[in-house]
């Protein structure tokens, strides 16, 4: 039987949308497996979460390295320690270098709580991105799962799920309708690439049918 995919994820915060690949993980909804959880910041209850399920995980404090190049050589290192297939950043709050990007070619992915390209980009993040939401009087809004490139939210879109936007939403509302729908897109998205069934053309991708099916789907 072949090997599961390796999955390794990057955590800055709290960790649902890890939480949801673990349990994806569990009950085979994802053909992979969650080689290492990595993270920046000591203190992030996505640690614990991952513990809690018996996963590796390492914390590279990126304000105790001389440089943000020793910062990413560390975790690039880890990564390939378990022989990480696809890397996941899963609120991840930092900004990978292209240098980092090249070394896991079309191999990792970041969700975004917003429909890109709209609303991404450098210090689009977090409640940042559902005011700027509000404030634009968008009337939907939603989530975007994209392969990671040199620029920041710019990558090829793999998946995106919409919600409406109410008159009377507010942010944390926002906030809430859209976790639930990046916790259902985001292994989703995980289980086609450990498939082999998503491929990339110049900055679209395909999703492939599955084997047997004679039938071609797009994400976008």
């Amino acid at each position: 039987m072949p090997e599961l995919l390796r999955v390794g994820v990057l955590v800055s915060g709290g960790g649902s949308n890890l939480q949801a690949l673990v349990e994806a993980c569990r009950t085979g909804a994802i053909q992979a497996q969650i080689a290492i959880v990595v993270s920046n910041e000591p203190s992030a209850f996505a640690l614990t979460r991952a513990r809690q399920s018996g996963i590796a995980t390492a914390v590279f404090d990126h304000r105790t390295f001389a440089s943000s190049d020793a910062f990413e050589a560390r975790i690039r290192a880890e990564l390939e320690r378990h022989r990480v297939g696809l890397v996941c950043l899963a609120g991840f709050l930092r900004i990978l270098s292209p240098r980092f990007v090249d070394a896991f070619p079309g191999r990792i992915m970041n969700i975004h709580p917003a429909l890109l390209p709209a609303f991404g980009g450098k210090g689009m993040y977090g409640e940042r991105v559902h005011r700027a939401v509000l404030a634009s009087g968008a009337r939907v809004s939603g989530c975007t799962v994209h392969f990671v490139t040199a620029v920041p939210d710019a990558g090829p879109i793999i998946a995106q799920a919409v919600v409406p936007v109410d008159d009377d939403e507010t942010p944390h509302a926002l906030a809430a309708k859209i976790g639930t729908e990046e916790r259902r897109l985001y292994p989703l998205a995980v289980d086609l690439f450990a498939q082999g069934r998503l491929r990339v053309e110049g900055n679209r991708v395909r999703v492939l049918p599955p084997l047997g099916s004679g039938l071609i789907a797009e994400t976008r």
